[in-house]
């Protein structure tokens, strides 16, 4: 791999450097999803009632969400004003500590508390990584790096599964919390981004959020790049999460496992990230392979919402099927990063994909609108068809990326 923005003699291994983004994600996902995986064996521990189960989960979740919203905004201006490397630092710091934490709470508000702090650490994370990676690796090969830290990062998922399975939920949060403390260590040999070092010293605006609102141009090319992520986490967060309530809705014989659909969900979806990243290299086209994935997102979610009487079975082959479908994660993030310049990227890659998570709060009240109006499958119908079409039509109004020259600044 050619690493033109680093002289030849400072040239560091960039493989040494994916690597160390995609163990940080892995970790990242495990942060991010243990809840859904412990939500109630947690909740029991902590004597909430079986009918709060369902409400009380989208409470702290909504709590961590909003944490990805917060931090978003912070690790991106970071980012952008004081370099890549800092934020994968201080982000795995916070959210490793949190979730230590987390394995000593005693009550429901406590739990989401620490989950909003966790959250807000976990945004860092993946927009970091992404573009470090990407401003560091060849044009014509950083789809593939990116499409390695995803690969390998949403495994993660599967290793909190096998971890709740074998402990109690507690040691899985402490589990997780010592994971992100050990990688901090392998992050010592990382190294800033040519692009950044670069604009450092230049006299021009970085990271200042309120450029992305200052410009009905630079608006709305962001605003599509938020709009094309929204299925992602509603498939996730909803349909997955509450596998419980789905299956009873659906005539289940046995209640379905949101463990056991969140490993297989995000099995597909690691999957998903590398059949997405290949479709774009082979095709040389991001926008062409995320409009078919957004297309598996409607098949998939009707075949999950008409399973009448689903199986155990069927259900963890429809989570596998509806991750790979939601898998182009990594592309969708990759697509913001190259919309934008040096000065910017940071900000509008670290807030681009915790926006979109945190879009998840929105969609679950409007969800719960059309629970209440309609029934629980339902108002799945409606969410998914509503999010997807937005989604397509953002994706529509977006130029193409792919093999983009990212040394250039936002003015």
């Amino acid at each position: 791999m050619v690493v033109d923005s680093i002289p030849i003699s400072k040239k560091k291994n960039i493989l040494f450097l994916v690597i160390v983004a995609s163990l940080g994600y892995l970790v990242d996902i495990y942060d991010l999803v243990v809840f859904s995986i412990v939500r109630v064996p947690s909740f029991h521990d902590l004597n909430v009632a079986d009918a709060d189960m369902r409400t009380s989960g989208e409470y702290v979740l909504n709590m961590q969400m909003g944490g990805l919203l917060l931090g978003g905004i912070i690790w991106g201006i970071i980012g952008d004003k004081y370099g890549r490397v800092k934020v994968l630092f201080g982000s795995i710091l916070l959210y490793s500590l949190a979730n230590m934490t987390n394995g000593l709470v005693q009550d429901i508000h406590s739990y989401a508390i620490v989950r909003l702090i966790a959250g807000i650490g976990l945004a860092g994370e993946l927009g970091a990584g992404i573009t470090l990676v990407s401003e560091s690796m060849d044009r014509n090969k950083r789809g593939y790096g990116t499409m390695l830290i995803a690969g390998v990062g949403v495994l993660g998922a599967i290793v909190a599964f096998y971890v709740a399975e074998h402990f109690n939920w507690r040691t899985a949060y402490f589990t997780g919390g010592g994971m992100g403390l050990f990688l901090l260590i392998l992050r010592l040999g990382t190294f800033e981004s040519g692009m950044f070092k670069e604009v450092a010293h230049k006299e021009v605006v970085k990271g200042k959020l309120s450029m992305l609102f200052s410009n009905r141009e630079r608006f709305l090319r962001y605003l599509y790049c938020l709009l094309i992520g929204l299925p992602i986490w509603f498939v996730v967060g909803i349909f997955v999460t509450q596998a419980p309530e789905f299956g009873k809705a659906l005539g289940a014989p046995v209640a379905l496992s949101a463990g056991k659909g969140i490993m297989f969900t995000y099995l597909g979806i690691s999957l998903g990230d590398i059949f997405a990243g290949l479709l774009a290299q082979l095709t040389k086209s991001r926008k062409l392979a995320v409009f078919i994935f957004q297309v598996l997102i409607l098949i998939s979610s009707v075949l999950y919402l008409s399973n009448e009487g689903i199986s155990s079975e069927a259900f963890n082959w429809l989570a596998f099927f509806m991750g790979i479908s939601v898998g182009y994660w990594a592309t969708f993030v990759t697509i913001s990063s190259e919309q934008f310049g040096t000065n910017l990227r940071t900000t509008v890659t670290t807030t681009a994909p915790n926006f979109v998570r945190g879009a998840l709060i929105p969609s679950t009240f409007l969800f719960e609108i059309f629970v209440k109006r309609y029934n629980i499958l339902t108002a799945g119908y409606i969410m998914i068809f509503l999010l997807t079409f937005i989604a397509i039509y953002a994706l529509t109004q977006l130029k193409e990326s792919f093999n983009k020259d990212l040394d250039f600044l936002e003015t």
